[in-house]
């Protein structure tokens, strides 16, 4: 991901999420030195990820796969090049939060070896307040 590449991603963003990263967030991030990847697929932007490492653990801050190429194994294909990139890094541990009221997510996290270590109350922006978020890791 450049920052050539950020409109796109912000737009992909709003259109997944009711609690969206912003164009900022995206910059902020690239700006800070964090991995940032896209997935494509004949040219065509199927997901993003998000990524930064501290010492010997990585953090996953966002990955996503667009509504039209979910379903086909492109997230866990994204992941999977996460935890490669991680790996020649000499990182031994992903780091992640994911939303209580995301079921599917967490399922997709727990197929690929997370397991739940933890909560950070109000977290997450909500419709009504703020949410907690449950922090998963990943030994890798």
């Amino acid at each position: 991901m450049t920052d050539a590449d950020l409109d796109a991603v912000a737009e992909a963003e709003r259109h997944i999420y009711a609690f969206p990263w912003t164009r900022g967030n995206f910059a902020d991030s690239l700006a800070a030195g964090h991995g940032a990847w896209l997935a494509r697929e004949d040219e065509r932007m199927t997901g993003y990820a998000v990524m930064m490492q501290a010492l010997d653990e990585v953090h996953l801050l966002n990955i996503s796969v667009l509504p039209e190429a979910q379903g086909a194994g492109r997230g866990s294909a994204l992941l999977g090049h996460l935890f490669d990139l991680a790996r020649m890094r000499a990182a031994t541990r992903m780091l992640l939060e994911v939303r209580p009221g995301n079921v599917s997510g967490q399922g997709f996290y727990q197929r690929h070896g997370f397991v739940e270590i933890g909560r950070r109350r109000d977290y997450y922006p909500a419709h009504e307040g703020r949410e907690d978020a449950i922090v998963m890791a990943c030994e890798l």
